[in-house]
């Protein structure tokens, strides 16, 4: 395999290697790298998610693994309060949660999950994504684990 000597250049006509082709990068739904996928457990559900690659989500992922108590906030999201305060360093103002997303609601330092679309909210740093089917899971949802996925 050509790759691996070291007078070897792919020309910008040759395919990627294997690797690269078969894994590509997994992305959010903002279009930000994937930096960890996690395993949310809802009522004895399994259900994956991923973190993006932001300071703040990195901040959330070392405070991982973690069992919260949720709370309905306007029908449409699942809050939680976190043990500490994550960092915003570099986040945006605010953002416009999509159905699914995990985000960072830093004015009162809680973890948002969302199951009903919700309007644009100043101080909220979108953290991630669960898969399909776990905005179902998470309307009916009154606890939630977060843990790196094996």
């Amino acid at each position: 395999m050509t790759a691996c000597t070291d007078d070897s250049r792919p020309s910008s006509s040759e395919p990627a290697s294997p690797q690269a082709s078969t894994a590509p990068a997994a992305t959010t739904p903002t279009g930000r790298t994937t930096a960890m996928n996690l395993r949310l457990t809802l009522d004895g559900h399994h259900i994956a998610a991923t973190l993006n690659d932001s300071p703040t989500a990195r901040d959330f992922a070392a405070q991982l693994p973690l069992t919260l108590s949720l709370r309905d906030l306007n029908q449409a999201e699942k809050i939680a309060d976190l043990p500490r305060k994550l960092s915003t360093s570099g986040a945006p103002e605010g953002a416009d949660p999509q159905v699914g997303d995990l985000a960072y609601y830093a004015p009162w330092n809680q973890l948002a999950t969302y199951y009903r679309d919700a309007p644009y909210a100043t101080g909220l740093v979108i953290l991630g994504h669960m898969a399909d089917g776990g905005a179902e899971q998470l309307a009916g949802a009154d606890e939630i684990t977060i843990e790196a996925a094996p």
